[in-house]
């Protein structure tokens, strides 16, 4: 069982920058592939990015391709996402997700993935 924690979510002006965090409990971290989802009002959860177990690979949706950046530490067990030149179109809250899929490609689908965190809510002010 894996339990994530998402923190660093709040307002911000756009064109500002936020970093999130997912604390994941226990000590299998390093074996989970994971990747960050965020779902704006009236819409469908999306995938944002997504990286390898040992962080050796990272994918980008479009929207965020060149403007966020998915990193993570297994030996504080943490996922990180920095998010850099915000506009209002990444209003939303932001999930963490664990997956023992082994093909980056397969983070993509949230069917793939194991474990959520509960979510935490990011505002980018126009």
């Amino acid at each position: 069982q894996v339990q994530l924690v998402e923190s660093g979510g709040g307002l911000v002006q756009a064109g500002g920058s936020l970093r999130l965090s997912c604390l994941a409990s226990g000590r299998t971290f390093g074996t989970f592939a994971m990747g960050w989802f965020r779902q704006a009002p009236g819409k469908e959860r999306e995938f944002v990015a997504g990286i390898s177990w040992t962080g050796g690979r990272t994918y980008y949706s479009d929207p965020v391709k060149g403007r966020f950046t998915i990193s993570r530490d297994n030996a504080k067990s943490t996922l990180y996402l920095q998010m850099d030149s915000l506009n209002a179109d990444d209003t939303a809250v932001y999930y963490c997700a664990a997956s023992r899929r082994k093909t980056l490609v397969d983070l993509l689908l949230e069917s793939h993935y194991d474990y959520w965190g509960q979510g935490t809510q990011v505002t980018v002010s126009s």
